[in-house]
């Protein structure tokens, strides 16, 4: 049997070929109607650094009004995108019942996983020309199959574009939200980690925890296949100590370095000495953790000051890994920091990048006090985030520059847009799109930039200011035009684009102009545009005619005859260039 040689590159090549070289300006060989001609939209000015904003309240109860704006809002950070619909599920409950609905978490159907959609036909006289795994049959799912190295770049991203269908049907849930972030708290990469199945079950790990105990989650990780091979700590054993994953397990995934007394060098080797033995096995076949005795150091190790001069004593023997696994975790977990560092995290997660003394004193240190009293349970802490006055302060709207993840996915939701159906290889195609979009907005689920995560969520003092520059902007508004334009298609014809009729239709009234134009905004923009901005929408629609009787008009024809293509394109064009218009807007980025 003749497998396959195509490596990974190859493989984004090849589909890379098919992709138009100016998505959504004049890539197909039709010509396209022309969009309207927007002027370029200039981005707010940075207030100067001198200029300083204290957001109100702390964690006490949000009692104030409970309407589309604090709806919009909690799901626009704790999800991607507003999907109408989500809206006004939450609309029809209190803020406590909205915010417990979105924490009451299900996990995908135990059939619902990645399958072999990356089959496709060559002509027979080029070896890359082709695919055919010869292990997993097509439509077949390959999370069990042994490794292939021929196979495991589209299984990878076959698990890739499983994730991306996770995150736009997951509605109203703050699970692929939660799963995300703990992917950017214990980061590790697929580029790195050349295993398509390893990648997916360090995800559903992620998925499995993400509202569940952080202890357990960081034991769970600490053993897990995808860590073992990413912080080689698959390697290290007493003749030859490994500290890359010590290190990480206290500077990044526990402790931090917020404060300046932490944990010393000699910690970290200490940490790394009681890690040996941890290994995986059968990398070809069943690959799975196990722990090696022979290979673990049975010394007592010493730790600092920092922890209280702790000794883990040395344990021999095939449970002495655990025992000692346990025993650090039980001296880290004890130091105040474990909470107050990964409450930091969170809020920056969900609120604002900027901690000041208020939000340090009234929101991270009850939090931290209630992440310690319920012994480092996950979801009371974000249910007292979510449901607190501070989360929900008007100074905490439309300032979260939104990330790559939420601006591709999120725009796709509030469309109620899903992948379009077809063959399995027009499956796999349209998720790569989605791929090759996020990764020119420098944002590619799987693949942070290193071990630490996504810059934006810990570098100061940009934080979220690192997603906007003039590449990414640009190619934010190329995303937007492309998925307007229709020159998305697969080999198979199949299109890929937003549907603005469907969008509108949604709405109470779409006939009315000034209805829809203001339901459209309280729907794709976190806050009030100017009154400028607002005519200049409704110019467009109307053609520069003065009366809103034409759009009325014009939209009822449409709905009386919806499949004569004269009243469709006279709606279609105007509700395009209208929304284009809204989604090129700077407040389009926020969230």
């Amino acid at each position: 049997m003749t497998v396959s040689t195509l490596n990974r590159r190859s493989f984004f090549q090849k589909l890379s070929k098919a992709m138009p070289k100016e998505l959504g300006v004049q890539a197909g060989s039709e010509k396209k109607e022309q969009l309207f001609q927007i002027s370029d939209q200039e981005l707010p000015l940075v207030p100067p650094p001198a200029t300083t904003v204290t957001l109100a309240g702390g964690l006490e109860p949000y009692l104030g009004p409970w309407d589309l704006e604090q709806a919009s809002h909690l799901l626009r950070r704790a999800g991607f995108g507003v999907k109408k619909s989500d809206r006004d599920l939450l609309l029809s409950m209190t803020v406590d019942m909205a915010v417990n609905h979105l924490l009451n978490i299900s996990q995908p159907a135990p059939d619902d996983v990645p399958l072999n959609n990356y089959y496709f036909p060559g002509n027979g006289t080029d070896p890359e020309d082709g695919y055919n795994d010869p292990n997993v049959a097509q439509g077949q799912t390959w999370v069990n199959a042994a490794y292939d190295n021929a196979a495991e770049g589209y299984r990878t991203e076959s698990f890739r574009g499983w994730w991306f269908d996770q995150m736009l049907k997951d509605d109203a849930s703050v699970r692929e939200k939660m799963t995300l972030f703990w992917h950017n708290h214990f980061a590790t990469q697929t580029v790195s980690v050349f295993y398509g199945r390893v990648c997916y079950e360090h995800n559903q790990l992620l998925r499995q925890h993400c509202l569940g105990n952080f202890k357990t989650l960081t034991k769970e990780v600490t053993k897990n296949v995808m860590m073992l091979i990413y912080l080689n700590g698959y390697l290290n054993s007493k003749e030859a100590p490994d500290e890359n994953y010590a290190r990480e397990l206290q500077e990044l995934f526990t402790i931090g370095k917020d404060n300046p007394d932490h944990y010393t060098e000699e910690d970290v080797v200490a940490a790394a000495k009681v890690l040996t033995g941890w290994t995986i096995d059968s990398y070809l076949t069943d690959i799975h953790t196990v722990y090696y005795a022979p290979n673990h150091d049975t010394s007592n190790k010493q730790f600092s000051a920092f922890y209280n001069n702790t000794v883990i004593q040395g344990v021999g023997g095939p449970n002495g890994g655990e025992q000692e696994l346990d025993a650090l975790l039980d001296m880290i977990f004890a130091k105040n920091e474990v909470a107050e560092y990964l409450c930091r995290k969170f809020y920056r997660w969900f609120v604002y990048y900027h901690i000041d003394a208020n939000a340090e004193a009234n929101v991270i240190q009850p939090l931290a006090q209630l992440f310690r009293d319920n012994n480092y349970e996950i979801k009371p802490v974000i249910e007292a985030l979510l449901k607190s006055t501070h989360f929900f302060d008007a100074l905490n709207k439309g300032c979260f520059i939104r990330t790559p993840v939420d601006y591709v996915i999120g725009t796709m939701r509030s469309y109620n847009m899903s992948i379009p159906s077809g063959t399995l290889w027009d499956d796999l195609t349209m998720k790569f799109y989605l791929r090759y979009f996020l990764e020119s907005m420098q944002m590619v689920p799987g693949d942070p930039p290193n071990v630490a995560g996504w810059q934006a969520f810990r570098q100061s003092p940009l934080y979220y200011r690192m997603w906007i520059n003039s590449n990414t902007v640009r190619n934010r508004s190329f995303y937007v035009l492309a998925m307007y334009s229709g020159n998305i298609t697969t080999v198979n014809g199949l299109v890929f684009q937003l549907d603005p009729l469907a969008f509108a239709a949604q709405f109470s009234d779409p006939s009315d102009i000034n209805a829809l134009i203001d339901d459209s905004i309280k729907l794709l923009l976190p806050q009030p545009i100017s009154d400028q901005k607002k005519a200049y929408l409704k110019l467009i629609m109307l053609s520069g005619l003065p009366s809103d009787s034409y759009w009325t008009v014009a939209w009822n024809d449409y709905l009386n005859d919806p499949t004569n293509p004269m009243t469709l394109a006279v709606v279609r064009t105007r509700l395009v260039n209208m929304l284009v218009y809204m989604m090129l807007l700077p407040e389009h980025n926020l969230a």
